[in-house]
């Protein structure tokens, strides 16, 4: 089997069984949704505070919302013995790892569009539609970073007792250049800038996808046989 075609029928192993279950995107959803709709509610964000403050609750939506995701990502497989078919398929061990981080990109991404159009109704940035494309430009990278780095520890944490507490106690940490980056090329796509403002955060959000894909890649099958 070619690495590509292994990669894709791992994301639609995946696909099928999300359509199957529904518990991944709804529940990354349920919460995401719930975050937006707490944070409206609570805080009277109007102006330059709506401005300052609305990347930053889209984001921690996103990203809370994304690790209830993670901790599904590998758990289905562990629980029916699929982990070992999976080490024991004549596949390399990347692509078990590619076609993962494509199947929790896909999920992230359904959640982040529905979401995003809870947001910018809640919020009053229906006038932002001129900068969208800029917006979902950085939401897909900042993104990528965080199924890239996500993947691999929900690899690492799926055989400890305490997964749902170790894995974002492991992945915070790291994907603090990814969630600066993200919250701050966002807030100046929102201020009506386009991306050559935000250039920097965008060159720190591709060398990090580039950066930790790559080294992901190299030690996932140490990951595996752990």
């Amino acid at each position: 089997m070619s690495y590509l075609r292994a990669v894709f029928t791992i994301l639609w192993k995946d696909v099928l069984l999300e359509l199957h279950t529904r518990e991944v995107i709804s529940s990354m959803l349920f919460f995401s949704i719930l975050v937006v709709v707490v944070f409206n509610f609570a805080f009277d964000l109007r102006g330059e505070e709506l401005l300052r403050y609305a990347p930053g609750v889209l984001w921690i939506a996103f990203i809370f919302a994304g690790v209830l995701g993670l901790n599904r990502s590998f758990l289905l497989e562990k629980e029916e013995g699929g982990i070992i078919g999976l080490m024991l398929s004549p596949v390399e061990r990347s692509a078990i790892y590619s076609g993962k981080v494509l199947s929790n990109l896909v999920f992230m991404i359904i959640m982040e569009v529905i979401t995003g159009v809870v947001f910018f109704f809640l919020y009053d940035f229906l006038p932002l539609y001129r900068n969208l494309p800029s917006l979902v430009f950085i939401l897909f990278l900042g993104t990528l970073g965080f199924s890239v780095i996500g993947t691999l520890f929900s690899g690492i944490t799926v055989n400890t007792k305490a997964r749902e507490i170790l894995l974002p106690l492991l992945l915070f940490p790291i994907l603090v250049p990814v969630i600066i980056a993200a919250v701050s090329a966002t807030g100046i796509v929102m201020r009506g800038e386009g991306l050559e403002e935000a250039s920097k955060w965008l060159k720190l959000l591709v060398a990090f996808d580039i950066l930790f894909f790559s080294l992901s890649i190299a030690v996932f099958e140490y990951v595996l046989e752990e």
